[in-house]
């Protein structure tokens, strides 16, 4: 007999596991309705048999049974990849309703960590009015877009003002990113002392790093390899988790060091 044509019969191995992903979107949609969640998530089930079960599963079960930071985590990475300008449109959505600090500090962020420096700036710059003409979050916000546009000089007057305008406002982040624009603007022998005078008391490794590299490129080997070799001992004297949270720092620290 001739070959039957059309469309060839599933493998025979292939069928329990059809019927198993039958039974468990089934019973993921059974499970939307008995408890009350969006009725969305049924087409998603439905409509997308890998995807739509693993996303419900991660986005709704799991941070019910276990909760804490790695289902929060979880749950914020499926989020952001099915959708990942949600985030924006809501940010954008609040300045639009509100247009408070804190909502144009949000969409500023958003727009910051997707490397739009330039609509960054935007925002931030548009809410220096006012009673916020010298909010220091949004100048130090402002400072950080324009650092990261490469625009040091601009950078370093953004901080300057901040420290002007808002004398009380301790900001350990906002001194490392000074420093480091009077590195980046060629100005190595002030920037020196601004890592000498906030190192010792910045919450992580990454301000002695820098000021170790910087000792390092203006012919001082000697004070360099002390500034790394403080930094690595005090980091063996800490905490693990300080360790595991400033491994990046000290890593690269130890890649400084001379090989023995």
């Amino acid at each position: 007999m001739g070959r039957t044509l059309g469309r060839s019969a599933p493998a025979e191995g292939a069928v329990p596991l059809i019927v198993l992903s039958l039974l468990i979107q089934v019973g993921l949609i059974v499970h939307v309705i008995k408890t009350g969640r969006n009725s969305l998530w049924i087409w998603a089930i439905a409509l997308l048999p890998a995807a739509g079960p693993i996303a419900y599963v991660v986005m709704e079960i799991l941070p019910g049974l276990f909760g804490g930071r790695t289902a929060r985590r979880a749950r914020a990475g499926v989020q952001k990849f099915i959708d990942p300008d949600r985030n924006l449109r809501r940010a954008s959505a609040e300045v639009e309703i509100s247009g408070n600090v804190d909502a144009r500090r949000r969409l500023a962020e958003e727009l910051f960590n997707r490397g739009q420096y330039d609509a960054a700036i935007g925002v931030y710059s548009a809410g220096l009015k006012g009673i916020f003409e010298h909010d220091p979050t949004l100048l130090l916000g402002l400072a950080r877009a324009l650092y990261a546009k490469k625009d040091h000089a601009a950078a370093r007057a953004m901080l300057e003002r901040l420290t002007q305008q808002n004398p009380d406002f301790n900001s350990a982040d906002a001194r490392l990113l000074y420093a480091r624009s009077l590195e980046a603007d060629g100005a190595l022998e002030a920037a020196e002392h601004e890592y000498a005078a906030i190192a010792p008391g910045y919450p992580g490794a990454e301000a002695r790093f820098r000021q170790g590299m910087l000792l390092k490129r203006r012919g001082k080997p000697d004070e360099a390899r002390r500034v790394f070799t403080e930094l690595l001992e005090s980091a063996e004297l800490g905490p693990a988790h300080y360790r595991k949270a400033q491994g990046e720092w000290l890593d690269r620290a130890r890649s400084e060091m001379p090989r023995s």
